[in-house]
């Protein structure tokens, strides 16, 4: 089930109306519901991959206890990495059997081997990176004490499938998302109205803005090969423009409909494209998993190569860069692109010594003298895009070309200003963010007005169900 359908329009008050149907049950009937609603709504999509997602949730809890429950240190780590090579296999199996068997020929075709590929028509179920990523956390953290086991696997299992976040994150942590769900819930009517304002807006975002800007990308790199510079400049930044206000309004829409339900879950976007640097930009780019990154592959690289000194460092962040490329696609693009930033990041390992974390420290507030910085951290980040958006890595080569061929040239695109209207106000959207605008609480007649005019940009420029969020592929 898709959050831009009419299904899920239907299917989400009924979800709400039974979740608060008798606020005196405990925590355990809202908590049925919430299961129930998340595996119909996964189900939606394929109901055969419900076993595959039920023997995730299992693997993983039933591994939780093993490990909590065991004295002896070398059995509890044979349990850790047995869970964890299961779930990367199962992972690995689905999102990247044909990329690993077309690479390996194509090498061995290189070497002049003759060789006849073996691939499967597989499909990729859908989410299984980021509940993959869910129990493999909560795994990791109570091998190293920093959460207890769950011994309730209903709770458990609402944690993995949580229906808003199941198929595109955030990618919630145990310590933070498992302490709410065992607790009942209470109704708070400020919070609920929060979160369908923030509802609203993702959903302005990815029907109005992202979806519209969507066809200039689709055009722009399509037929890449007769514009000029101009135009794939402007489609690198288009597609910056489309990625951001799909997947953040995804987000939105996530974060307003657990808040509906009493539910806080993990920011994922803190305006990224204002960043002065790319590891500020990697603190406020999916922070979900570039946190999850940092502290699930970095952190114990850097830790064993500490006496590599900051050439280990330099070897865990390209490890880890490259590791967030594959992990948003089998395809050699992506891995590009994850390398591109990681070469991004060294000097931020050169300026700073003894590195820990990839994350940075907030930089403080944004003023004009910032822009060189924001304008040149964009311009970066717009040209990893290129590998990010290209359907393979001959047409990002055949991108950047066109673009130094005829770099003053549109070469007969027509710039549609309606397009750069959206893209200013994606812009005036995101400063808006930043001086949280999006929280707070306002008269009623504000939050009328303001829903009456996001309702009607919605359901007037909006097509529900046309367009899937970008995410879902990952």
């Amino acid at each position: 089930m898709l959050f831009n359908s009419i299904s899920f329009l239907i299917f989400l008050p009924i979800v709400f109306f039974l979740y608060w149907l008798n606020i005196q049950r405990k925590e355990r009937w809202q908590n049925a519901v919430l299961l129930f609603a998340s595996y119909i709504f996964y189900g939606w999509w394929d109901w055969r991959f419900l076993l595959l997602l039920a023997f995730s949730t299992l693997l993983d809890y039933l591994a939780g206890m093993a490990i909590e429950t065991t004295t002896w240190e070398g059995r509890k780590k044979l349990i850790l990495w047995t869970t964890v090579i299961l779930n990367l296999l199962i992972l690995g199996f689905f999102k990247y059997f044909n990329f690993f068997i077309s690479s390996a020929t194509s090498l061995l075709e290189t070497l002049g081997f003759q060789v006849n590929p073996w691939t499967l028509n597989i499909i990729l179920p859908i989410g299984i990176s980021f509940y993959t990523f869910h129990g493999l956390s909560y795994v990791i953290d109570i091998y190293f004490g920093r959460i207890r086991s769950i011994n309730d696997p209903f709770v458990y299992s609402v944690f993995v499938c949580y229906f808003p976040l199941l198929v595109a994150g955030p990618i919630e942590r145990a310590t933070h998302l498992l302490p709410q769900l065992q607790k009942r819930r209470t109704f708070d009517y400020h919070m609920a109205i929060d979160g369908f304002r923030i509802i609203l807006w993702g959903f302005f975002k990815k029907l109005v803005i992202a979806d519209l800007v969507a066809v200039e990308v689709d055009r722009i790199f399509q037929d890449h090969t007769i514009y000029g510079g101009v135009a794939l400049i402007l489609g690198s930044i288009y597609f910056a423009i489309q990625v951001y206000a799909d997947f953040s309004g995804y987000t939105d829409i996530a974060r307003g409909v657990s808040r509906l339900f009493g539910i806080e879950v993990l920011e994922n976007f803190r305006s990224p494209y204002l960043s002065r640097s790319i590891p500020e930009f990697w603190s406020r780019w999916h922070i979900s998993l570039s946190s999850w990154l940092n502290d699930y592959v970095f952190t114990p690289i850097a830790i064993e190569w500490r006496g590599m000194g900051r050439h280990g460092i330099m070897l865990a962040v390209m490890i880890t860069f490259i590791i967030s490329g594959l992990w948003h696609g089998p395809a050699w693009h992506f891995v590009i692109w994850g390398a591109l930033h990681g070469l991004y990041y060294l000097p931020h390992v050169y300026r700073k010594k003894g590195v820990r974390s990839l994350a940075v420290k907030s930089q403080g507030a944004f003023s004009w003298k910032d822009l060189p910085a924001i304008l040149l951290t964009f311009s970066l980040v717009c040209i990893g895009y290129v590998f990010f958006r290209s359907v393979d890595l001959q047409q990002a080569i055949d991108y950047f070309s066109g673009m130094a061929s005829h770099p003053w040239s549109l070469g007969g695109y027509f710039v549609k200003w309606n397009i750069n209207l959206l893209l200013l106000s994606s812009i005036l959207i995101d400063i808006l963010a930043q001086k949280g605008y999006f929280s707070g609480r306002y008269n009623t007649f504000f939050l009328l007005l303001e829903s009456l005019i996001l309702g009607l940009l919605i359901f007037t420029v909006g097509n529900f169900g046309s367009v899937e969020f970008i995410y879902f592929q990952f």
